[in-house]
């Protein structure tokens, strides 16, 4: 059997690439192809035949509607899923009336995008029959389980968390292959965000934009902050790999924005279900303090040895600092800072 021509019209790049991704994760004879416009889309399906067309609702020069009825009379047989940015109420109802298959607003939920094709595409049995199309409101969408399981899925990870700068785990999807090593996982790598949302104000960084991935091991991770208090952890097999890695950072990216928006609109609901795997007694009340001003007063006053020897005791022992910028009493003793002991 030759296998299904999947054609992509869409005119923002980073869409269209995570669609092709996304489709790629699927375990099916697929030939994906990306075309940016309307008319080169016509020409396309004018020479080889077209099994699902997948189309922004606006294209330059024509909608999405016209379109696939225009492919439709070289391939009557052709699913169409049609996708948009607008949420006009109109909009919606022109596409129900208008015969395509299936009607996602954007952000795309990948989960229920690739469930779609592969029903559409007969590559599933469904039971009861798939609706005429199926719409997915926005509102009801952006969530953040669903956002990371459609994550998961779309990479094969064996889990996506979200995590908060104090070590919390906000949301998930799936579990670590050895769930033993959570705890000492994440309070690894909250030291790392907070270093990176401090160099990102050193450098003029609207928002902290670093990647930290893993290459290997058990399994791989990939590890990026989430506007400047949290972060999106990824763990999986070859995430990292060459030919994986660009796939990665672009559907993180994607998934990376709705999550943003999420946490701007509803903290407080979210903060009310977070699972803490830090345990109390290694955390502390949230907030930074500005360490430049102590780092400079107590220069005047240490040799290179004392402050090596500082750093090396500091260091010995990481924990899980909630505050990597607080000092202990014991430290800022070490730095001249503590108040003399009169007693």
């Amino acid at each position: 059997m030759s296998p299904y021509r999947i054609l992509i019209v869409e005119d923002q790049r980073e869409v269209s690439r995570l669609l092709r991704s996304a489709l790629e994760t699927l375990e099916h004879d697929l030939v994906v192809i990306e075309i940016p416009s309307a008319e080169e889309a016509i020409l396309e399906s004018s020479r080889k035949k077209v099994d699902l067309l997948v189309s922004d609702y606006r294209l330059p020069g024509m909608s999405g509607i016209e379109l696939f009825h225009k492919v439709r009379k070289d391939h009557p047989l052709v699913k169409i899923i049609l996708i948009t940015g607008q949420t006009d109420p109109r909009i919606r109802k022109d596409v129900a009336e208008a015969g395509a298959d299936a009607f996602f607003i954007k952000p795309v939920p990948i989960a229920d995008f690739l469930d779609a094709v592969e029903r559409h595409l007969g590559l599933v049995e469904t039971i009861p029959p798939p609706e005429p199309i199926m719409i997915v409101e926005h509102e009801t969408q952006e969530s953040l389980p669903d956002l990371l399981a459609g994550l998961r899925q779309a990479l094969a990870a064996n889990a996506v968390l979200l995590l908060n700068d104090a070590g919390n785990i906000q949301a998930r999807a799936g579990n670590l292959p050895n769930s033993d090593n959570e705890i000492n996982l994440v309070s690894s790598l909250i030291p790392i965000h907070h270093a990176g949302n401090k160099v990102a104000r050193i450098i003029g960084q609207k928002a902290p934009s670093n990647w930290l991935v893993f290459d290997g091991g058990q399994y791989d991770l990939v590890f990026a902050p989430v506007g400047s208090t949290h972060a999106m952890l990824i763990i999986g097999k070859g995430l990292a790999n060459r030919e994986q890695v660009l796939k990665t950072i672009d559907m993180f990216l994607l998934v990376r924005k709705n999550i943003e928006q999420i946490l701007g609109e509803s903290v407080a609901e979210i903060s009310s279900a977070e699972e803490s795997l830090i345990p109390p007694a290694e955390r502390t009340e949230q907030g930074e303090i500005d360490m430049e001003p102590l780092f400079k007063e107590a220069k005047k006053r240490l040799m290179p040895s004392e402050v090596n020897e500082f750093w090396n005791n500091a260091t010995h022992e990481p924990k899980a600092p909630a505050k990597p910028d607080m000092l202990s009493y014991e430290q800022a003793k070490k730095l001249g800072l503590a108040p003399e002991d009169k007693s």
